[in-house]
């Protein structure tokens, strides 16, 4: 709000300026010609629902509260005539001075958030109205003036009244009122009269609002289910009212990949409907990947968002949790501790991995869309959830130097390997184009051993937690050590030991510290050279991580590895046999080098290559045209 604001308590109403983000707000709003304007009902009814919830958590704790009998409830009347809606709850109340901080301001992140969405895509309002917390204001949508009255549940509260036409202004003021809670008054534009209309508001509330915790009237009539799906038993849920649940829950305009519902009275009474969204962003502007669940303790909400109700790696899941064991009033570091949320996790736990593994055994497809969302918070889990490692390491999946498109389980994995086989081998680079060309698959495709390919920033982070399965110790193929079972033709090489010998000192002084060593390698067939660690200790998982996330670190030698028997090497060890400094050898090796880096996604600067190359490119064509002219 401007400097104008007056936040007094004396008997005059008061005319605010609203803050210039609000005003561009409103703006937008006011001048809405969508069709899914009906969206401003569920907005207002989600508002009064969550005053209940607050009154109804109120007079758990407090005895001195107005109106201690008042039904919780919210009314909604129509008058086609009048061109209005009233909707009125029993819930918490407003004083002058909340109405001006809850109806007059809104945090300026939201507001320009929601005016650069809706300013730069062509989409309906409605469908990003919720996602801002600027629900209330999409009443201007519809409206050319609101009026709110409000008596706060305290004893010694006065009621007050906030009215505004959607411009760059609102009044507020005192007003008479007896009862405590909210009424709202929605003065229709012309084109808006249809929202007059009492089938219509039903059908509304039906679609948006069928499971808001509190009874909804409209003619002393009950028009909402009220009673909470997750208090339900499974077996008398239809299967369209989950994702109907989920959208109402979420705002989510999308169907959940998958819901599970529990309804258990022992260890402990659990109530829950749990969800596993189809995308992993699930915001257009905040781009929220993390789901919220509501904690319930007999019916009445405790908790907004629990976050400590699921193990963190399963932090996207959304839903609802309710249970009679849990104490109203218990404070959010009691939950933490509390033996019985404890079990609730447990049980949450097990279900979810439980369900997470039908899918991918029952519906293979589906989990695939859900590994592509959601793998990168379970390959998390592995590393630092040491007490559900067993049970995340069900969920992994994997692309494999044989599996193509398919996703492979570390079990379908350990089922194909080949006799003599004792280890779960895996290479990591950039991408999946770049590990099915890694120099280090030589020897293993030349064996018919399957290589898990990890190729994002949270394998290498996994990995430090995954160091066997079942075991069997997983092994990075660029291990200078490598072992491996069966055996592989030895490629002749045309190379004497003094052309190498020479070749290996000119890309050693090319490199410098750069790395540890330059040798003949035992095992390349396809490709000139391999980059290698030195010391295959777990530390460098880390040291890769920092490279990727461009931390200051400094850089392990590495041990370049060369194929004598490969035309590209021959060559080079017969320029550098001819020449002490041939500058096409240095060149040479220095683009081996980053090619082996490029690969793996470790080059910090591609674009510094190009000079090489275009010297390499020169060179080739200067000796392609003295072969022509001789």
């Amino acid at each position: 709000m401007s400097s104008e604001q007056d936040t007094h308590t004396g008997s005059e109403r008061t005319q605010v300026a609203f803050r210039a983000e609000v005003q561009q707000l409103l703006n937008i709003l006011a001048h809405s010609l969508y069709t899914d304007r009906e969206i401003f009902l569920r907005e207002l009814i989600s508002n009064a629902s969550d005053a209940l919830h607050r009154m109804q958590f109120e007079m758990v704790t407090n005895r001195d509260v107005l109106d201690p009998q008042a039904e919780l409830a919210i009314r909604i009347e129509a008058d086609k005539d009048a061109r209005t809606i009233t909707i009125s709850d029993s819930g918490i109340g407003m004083t002058r001075d909340e109405m001006i901080e809850n109806l007059g301001t809104i945090a300026q992140s939201s507001a320009r958030a929601f005016v650069a969405q809706a300013n730069e895509e062509k989409r309906s309002v409605g469908e990003i109205i919720g996602q801002f917390g600027v629900g209330f204001y999409a009443v201007f949508m519809v409206a050319d003036r609101v009026t709110v009255t409000s008596r706060s549940y305290r004893l010694d509260a006065e009621a007050a009244t906030w009215e505004a036409a959607g411009d760059n202004t609102f009044e507020v003021g005192p007003s008479e009122r007896a009862e405590r809670g909210t009424t709202i008054v929605v003065h229709f534009k012309e084109d808006a009269d249809e929202f007059a209309n009492t089938w219509r508001l039903e059908q509304i509330i039906k679609r948006h609002s069928d499971f808001v915790a509190f009874p909804i009237y409209m003619d002393d009539r009950q028009v909402n289910q009220q009673q909470a799906l997750w208090r339900r038993p499974p077996r008398e849920v239809e299967v369209e009212q989950y994702p109907s649940f989920y959208k109402q829950l979420t705002l989510d305009t999308d169907d959940p990949l998958l819901h599970v519902h529990l309804s258990t009275e022992a260890p402990v009474d659990l109530h829950a409907i749990l969800y596993l969204p189809t995308r992993r962003e699930r915001g257009l502007i905040e781009r929220r990947i993390e789901g919220k669940i509501k904690l319930y303790s007999r019916k009445v909400l405790i908790q907004e968002e629990a976050k400590d109700i699921l193990p963190n790696h399963f932090r996207f899941i959304e839903g609802v949790v309710d249970s009679e064991d849990l104490p109203l009033n218990i404070s959010r570091e009691g939950v933490q501790s509390s033996s019985v949320m404890q079990r609730i996790r447990s049980a949450l736990n097990s279900r979810l991995n439980r369900e997470l593994n039908d899918l991918a055994a029952k519906e293979p497809e589906k989990y695939a869309q859900f590994w592509k969302e959601f793998g990168v918070f379970i390959k998390e889990g592995i590393a630092s959830d040491f007490a559900n490692r067993d049970d995340l390491l069900k969920l992994l999946r994997f692309h494999t130097t044989t599996s193509g498109d398919e996703l492979v389980s570390l079990e379908n994995y350990k089922g194909r390997i080949v006799e003599g086989q004792e280890e779960i081998y895996y290479v990591q680079a950039a991408d999946l184009d770049a590990a099915r060309r890694s120099p280090h698959l030589d020897p293993l495709t030349a064996r018919g051993i399957e290589v898990l390919l990890m190729v994002d920033l949270m394998d290498s982070f996994m990995l430090t937690g995954l160091r066997e399965y079942e075991g069997m110790k997983l092994h990075n193929i660029d291990d200078p050590d490598l072992e491996l079972p069966g055996e592989s033709p030895e490629a002749e090489s045309a190379l004497s030991d003094e052309e190498f010998e020479k070749l290996c000192e000119q890309c050693a002084t090319a490199l410098g510290d750069r790395i540890a060593e330059v040798r003949a390698s035992k095992v390349l067939r396809d490709n000139p050279a391999r980059l290698i660690s030195k010391d295959p200790s777990a530390g460098r998982e880390f040291q890769r991580i920092q490279q990727l996330l461009g931390q200051e670190t400094q850089p392990q030698p590495r041990i370049l590895e060369l194929n004598r028997a490969h035309p590209l090497v021959v060559q080079l060890a017969r320029r550098a046999a001819a020449s002490d400094n041939d500058p096409i050898v240095a060149a040479s090796a220095e683009q081996l080098y980053d090619n082996a880096l490029l690969l793996e996604g470790l080059h910090t600067n591609p674009a510094a290559m190009v000079p090489r190359i275009q010297q390499l490119l020169e060179a080739a064509a200067r000796s392609s045209g003295a072969n022509d002219e001789q």
